[in-house]
């Protein structure tokens, strides 16, 4: 299976796929932040994850849990960022909506306290007061 042509990720390369359902895709990110970063599509094209009916944003989400098992399985991280950049104000820079499954390893960052905070730096370091 494969996505839609109107998908701007329809020409992803097949070695990249991970795994695939009847909702989704999960492939590894062609710009990685770390060892594994892997990207889950809907099949559908919307450009915000809301946009999809509740049973298929259920199974995406399911479908996110069964990656992150594998990306545990593949390439043992310490921990995980799971991220959506929902609308350009957010970052979203492709207009397919997907999920971020980011593994995070020890000593990857000095430090990683405040992991999605850090979208705003300015405001990441929230322990400081």
């Amino acid at each position: 299976m494969s996505l839609p042509k109107e998908s701007p990720f329809h020409s992803i390369d097949p070695k990249r796929i991970l795994i695939e359902s009847e909702h989704a895709i999960a492939f590894l990110d062609g710009y990685p932040v770390s060892k594994g970063h892997t990207l889950v599509v809907p099949r559908k094209i919307v450009t915000s994850i809301f946009q999809l009916d509740e049973t298929i944003r259920i199974a995406i989400f399911e479908f996110t849990a069964t990656v992150r098992e594998l990306l545990e399985e593949r390439y043992h991280p310490d921990g995980f960022n799971i991220g959506i950049n929902d609308g350009p104000a957010a970052g979203q820079t492709i207009s397919h909506a997907h999920i971020h499954i980011i593994p995070r390893y020890e000593g990857d960052v000095p430090d990683p306290r405040g992991g999605v905070r850090w979208v705003v730096p300015e405001k990441a370091r929230y322990w400081d007061g």
